[in-house]
């Protein structure tokens, strides 16, 4: 029997989150799997959360990263879409079931078989570990892989709409809100929001960032374009602003009340919360009721829907505000990004930086 391949990555080993290097066993490729050899990989905050087991999810040693982007080295005998030498990217998806209404419509996001694409177990049984973009290495079904067009100097800034870009991407297209001449509200300006932005610019509509740090003003209108900030702090603005908005997505992860924000919507306005509290939170019913609005949810999105934003994104040159860093810098980035201190994301240099940091 062949030894399988041996792959260098930084994992952690408890809650205390610290990552270090960490050596595993290559997953097997399959007929249908494609191996990928990382070049890049974003931070997320979602990765901080589970190497710090927040969720109480963590199956440690954890090696993170969801953000990946890479060049194809290998494909098993029955995978027709990719070759040796593609480039390409794997987001938070790893496995579904690949048989269940959503999966069946495209909507492989809300599988309740979903895989993740680190921190978890593949169905099967072999049970194979499913470790993340912290690596050298990984094995990816075809299914949930996508293609990428941008220039190959560009990558870097292309990682995080792997994950970061298509969850605001998604709900901006699902609900209608990417036709040139509305208006749409980003409330929080961070990894997520900072992509809301490019993405709402791209459409054509208009974009007001939302945020109650007023140091965000310039950034948020002369470095990413936004039309409008209004500061969430501010009675007066709040109030002037009152029904002016056709949607907001928001960003913002931190618990807060949300009615403030339905306040802003026009009659049949849709807020869409895409960031993850650790608490419930607030929302007075009322003024949702009295102007016919609604709240949705939306998670990342599905294959089809993440290669759309990808070849949307590369042909609008929409690319995001990254720090690249060494796997040698990851624990100080994890430092930085638990207090917000990035504009706007990290984005590991993995394979030129790797090898020397063992």
């Amino acid at each position: 029997m062949d030894q399988p391949t041996m792959v260098d990555g930084w994992a952690a080993r408890d809650a205390n989150g610290l990552l270090s290097p960490f050596s595993f066993p290559l997953r097997a490729k399959g007929e249908e799997d494609v191996v990928v050899k990382i070049l890049f990989c974003g931070i997320c905050h979602s990765d901080l959360c589970t190497i710090k087991n927040e969720w109480g999810n963590a199956k440690y040693p954890v090696v993170p990263g969801h953000e990946i982007i890479g060049v194809v080295t290998d494909v098993g005998s029955s995978v027709a879409r990719f070759a040796a030498g593609d480039k390409v990217g794997v987001g938070y998806i790893a496995s579904t079931c690949r048989d269940c209404p959503n999966c069946r419509d495209g909507f492989e996001n809300y599988c309740a078989g979903l895989v993740p694409s680190f921190n978890a177990t593949l169905p099967g049984a072999d049970g194979a570990t499913v470790h993340g973009g912290f690596a050298e290495l990984t094995v990816v079904h075809e299914r949930y892989v996508v293609r990428i067009a941008a220039p190959t100097t560009n990558l870097e800034r292309v990682a995080p709409l792997l994950c970061a870009g298509v969850t605001v991407y998604c709900p901006m297209r699902r609900l209608g809100l990417d036709r040139p001449g509305l208006h749409l509200g980003v409330a929080g300006l961070g990894g997520l929001g900072h992509l809301a932005v490019k993405f709402g610019k791209a459409f054509g509509v208009k974009v007001t960032v939302i945020s109650t740090s007023p140091c965000k003003e310039a950034e948020a209108v002369e470095r990413l374009g936004a039309d409008a900030f209004l500061l969430r702090t501010n009675a007066q603005q709040m109030k002037a602003a009152a029904g002016t908005m056709d949607g907001i997505i928001d960003t913002v992860s931190a618990v807060h009340d949300l009615t403030p924000l339905i306040t802003l919507l026009r009659t049949h306005g849709k807020l869409v919360p895409v960031g993850s509290p650790g608490k419930p939170v607030q929302l007075a019913l009322y003024p949702l009721q009295s102007g016919g609005k609604s709240v949705a949810g939306s998670m990342i999105g599905g294959m089809r829907e993440m290669q759309e934003m990808i070849d949307f994104a590369v042909e609008h040159g929409v690319a995001a505000e990254v720090e690249v860093i060494g796997m040698e810098d990851i624990n100080d980035a994890m430092k930085r990004l638990e207090k917000g201190d990035v504009r706007y994301r990290f984005v590991i240099d993995v394979a030129n930086t790797i090898a020397r940091a063992r």
